[in-house]
């Protein structure tokens, strides 16, 4: 008897420990490219990231031209823009994959790397989009995505250092400030 309430008083202290570290890092699991490739979101820690749920038949879609700016102008200094369609506000993204990336690159010259439809929202949200939209995120915007086009910032350490809402233009003052403060922390 005195063995187990020492097991239960370890493993909550553990959990203790756990839950004061914070929430789990999102550059963490594998998610499928647009084109169906695991890819390990931790191939990504040491780059900002900016991870955008986006539609191709919405009204914030021509932030997909703002996107791939900001990309072209920044990825030598270590961004990555992650785009993740999403269906799930006004069905404004029914396409396959396939029929995704051909309208990206006709429409928008798109070539920061694009992954496979996901929930950003709900009991099948995407871990990514879980982790993003946790109350325990460290930032003050918190909560489910509202939109299409929400973007999340995070820092070369993986850590979500900021939230800007649908519209939040990519090439706005406080995201490029946002961005380029974050490229200069280096691994800080």
């Amino acid at each position: 008897m005195i063995h187990l309430v020492w097991v239960a008083l370890f493993l909550m202290a553990a959990v203790s420990v756990q839950a004061a570290e914070g929430p789990a890092r999102p550059l963490t699991g594998t998610v499928k490219s647009i084109d169906g490739q695991a890819v390990d979101l931790g191939s990504y820690t040491g780059k900002v990231v900016l991870v955008v749920n986006v539609a191709s038949r919405c009204g914030h879609t021509r932030q997909y031209k703002q996107l791939q700016e900001l990309y072209e102008k920044y990825v030598k200094r270590g961004l990555v823009v992650l785009g993740f369609p999403c269906n799930q506000f006004g069905q404004q993204e029914p396409g396959t994959e396939a029929d995704i990336k051909a309208f990206c690159e006709k429409e928008f010259a798109v070539s920061f790397p694009m992954f496979s439809k996901i929930d950003v929202n709900g009991e099948n949200a995407a871990a990514l989009y879980k982790h993003l939209t946790s109350d325990r995120a460290p930032i003050k915007d918190q909560g489910p995505v509202k939109w299409n086009f929400e973007k999340f910032l995070l820092s070369r350490n993986g850590e979500v250092i900021a939230r800007y809402r649908a519209g939040v233009t990519p090439d706005g003052t406080n995201v490029t400030s946002a961005i380029e403060e974050a490229l200069a922390a280096g691994g800080k």
